[in-house]
């Protein structure tokens, strides 16, 4: 069985002292292992890391954007393997990995912009032959924490736009599915990086407590659950470190009585079940507002449910295709049976999914749950599988207050046709990214990801504007050349322009 190792230095490596087993989740068949990187090994990548540093960081940033370009290209070259990586391995149907795909590309797109992003501002004269300036610097040494369930786009969140900014760079992507970051790691060098600017290390939490710690690091980004978003934040910025940790997330679509209720089922299909719900801005919860919402709601999900299709990631007319794992599939159906001992009514049940030719898959059906309260274990927490609540309200308000009242902010929506209604809830709801007859309110990559509450510890939100920010240090210069024409004594008080 083969091995995947890391990259170091620009040179693949395997540390096969650990190793775990990599899953194809469609055949509950171990299909390869994953080398589980030593202290020494992160410590060695640290190290390659921080040695390319001052030549990367001396690098004018139209050539470090000319690398991201020819990336870029290479990504499109090679789109049919990668999505082939991600669907062997996370379980993801070939179009959805391909949608993933390319929300990672237009993230390199914008990245390629760096030399208009990292410009500072200037201002002349602003005392007596004075000038004024800001630069933005690249911090150092920066690592990323990334996540099972976008293994292509959620690192290129990360390191594109890090690297572009003269950083060096560790990656720690998930040991789950490894292959697909390692290969596009190998296609960036192949574009023209250089040794060292960018590693790979595969690991488990050894090597996440050794990035955590290490001085050498200057910054951490991350995304995952909240208890370990919180445990990265916590840790990281204890050792002084800049952080930023995106975790868990519990999203709530309003249905208002005036919604067009085909455009809200065709959109709740999508955005619930896509990806088997392990999306962190999957749509959980429809909250309906009104009994009689309620009722139409579940008997045209019902309908449309019924003719979703579940199976492996090579079959395009598959909706979505199993979970990552098969400890993730029990946890899954766990909480489908808390909500029905608590008193939820289970109206589509996909508990007992059993797909033929992969009947030792890891697979959960597309699953509806009725009368869902607010109390129940299920809806306050993130189930991450494709389950959708639905919580009956009277009101607006009271649907609000439920989103609100949640430890979770990351995404939401509502859905009507009543502009007033829409523009209150965008202005009183209490989350990150909303959206308006949108179910999943992704940024575009020139705007910036993140939620609020429990969903996001850290000032600064992911990629876009807040991700060059997030990378650089502002430096303020104000300088002064002595003049023949000026000449002042000392100055005791605060200098003004009065």
């Amino acid at each position: 069985m083969s091995v995947i190792g890391h990259l170091i230095n620009g040179q693949l490596r395997e540390d096969s002292a650990r190793t775990q087993d990599v899953f194809n989740p469609a055949t509950g068949a171990a299909s390869k292992q994953v080398a589980l990187a030593s202290r020494a090994t992160v410590e060695e990548a640290v190290a390659a890391a921080q040695a390319a540093f001052p030549a990367w960081r001396d690098t004018p940033p139209m050539k470090r954007a000319r690398i991201m370009f020819r990336f870029k290209e290479l990504l499109e070259k090679n789109a049919d393997r990668i999505c082939e990586l991600i669907g062997q391995e996370h379980g993801k149907i070939l179009h959805d990995a391909a949608g993933e795909l390319q929300r990672g590309i237009e993230n390199v797109e914008y990245a390629c912009g760096a030399p208009e992003l990292l410009k500072g501002e200037y201002s002349k004269n602003v005392g007596p032959d004075i000038d004024s300036w800001s630069q933005f610097q690249p911090l150092g040494v920066v690592a990323g924490i990334t996540p099972f369930n976008f293994p292509v786009m959620v690192p290129l969140w990360m390191y594109p736009m890090a690297i572009v900014c003269g950083n060096t760079f560790v990656l720690k992507p998930s040991e789950r599915d490894p292959s697909s970051t390692l290969f596009i790691a190998e296609l960036l060098h192949e574009a023209g990086l250089p040794a060292g600017v960018l590693n790979v290390v595969n690991g488990d939490k050894e090597a996440v407590d050794t990035l955590l710690e290490d001085a050498r690091v200057q910054a951490v980004s991350f995304v995952g659950s909240t208890p370990i978003a919180e445990y990265i934040y916590k840790t990281a910025t204890a050792h002084g470190k800049r952080c930023q940790a995106l975790g868990g997330a519990k999203n709530h679509a309003i249905v208002m009585p005036d919604a067009d209720l085909d455009n809200v089922v065709s959109s709740l299909l999508g955005a619930a079940f896509g990806s088997s719900g392990e999306r962190c801005m999957a749509l959980s919860v429809a909250v309906a507002v009104g009994d009689q919402v309620a009722d139409a709601l579940i008997s045209r999900m019902t309908e449309a449910m019924g003719k979703l299709k579940v199976g492996a990631y090579s079959e395009m007319s598959n909706d979505f295709g199993p979970l990552i794992t098969r400890q993730h599939k029990e946890k899954v159906v766990g909480h489908i049976d808390s909500a029905e001992a608590q008193g939820a009514s289970v109206v589509v049940d996909g508990r007992s999914a059993r797909i033929a030719g992969y009947e030792d898959g890891f697979f959960v059906d597309a699953t509806l749950i009725d009368r869902v309260s607010p109390e129940m274990t299920s809806y306050k927490e993130e189930i991450f599988g494709p389950v959708l609540q639905v919580v009956r309200v009277k009101t607006m308000e009271e649907a609000m207050q439920l989103i609100n009242d949640h430890e979770y902010g990351n995404g939401t929506c509502i859905y009507t046709r009543d502009g007033e209604a829409a523009r209150y809830f965008c202005d009183h709801i209490q989350v990150g990214m909303v959206g308006v007859n949108i179910p999943l309110p992704v940024p575009v990559a020139y705007h910036s990801f993140g939620g609020w509450k429990r969903s996001l510890f850290g000032d600064l939100h992911a990629y876009g504007p807040d991700g060059v920010r997030f990378y650089t240090r502002r430096k303020t210069i104000t300088q002064r050349w002595p003049s023949a024409n000026l000449r002042e004594g000392a100055q005791f008080s605060m200098p003004t322009m009065k």
